[in-house]
């Protein structure tokens, strides 16, 4: 059973409380009903497993996704930031 958000938020390091985030947010996936609520907690469920990967050091460099990210980033397509509006030609 996950310790309580309280407690972790109390005690625990930021990667304690972001793995304890991570588990109650897979839960109330889990028992998600409605669609709109899903996809809210799908949102903020990824953004917590994407910092837990940043801290511990590793992240998704070799995946087909990253690889689709890291090359739109280099093309300067959405997503990516550009830094003169004139690149857009």
């Amino acid at each position: 059973m996950a310790k309580k958000l309280k407690t972790v938020t109390a005690t625990g390091t930021h990667l304690e409380k972001l793995k304890t985030l991570a588990l109650k947010l897979a839960e109330q996936l889990d028992r998600a009903d409605d669609q709109q609520g899903y996809a809210q907690l799908a949102k903020q469920y990824r953004e917590t497993i994407g910092e837990i990967a940043e801290i511990e050091g590793y992240g998704y460099d070799n995946d087909e996704l990253s690889e689709i990210l890291n090359s739109r980033d280099a093309d300067g397509k959405p997503g990516a930031v550009r830094k003169n509006r004139s690149d857009l030609s």
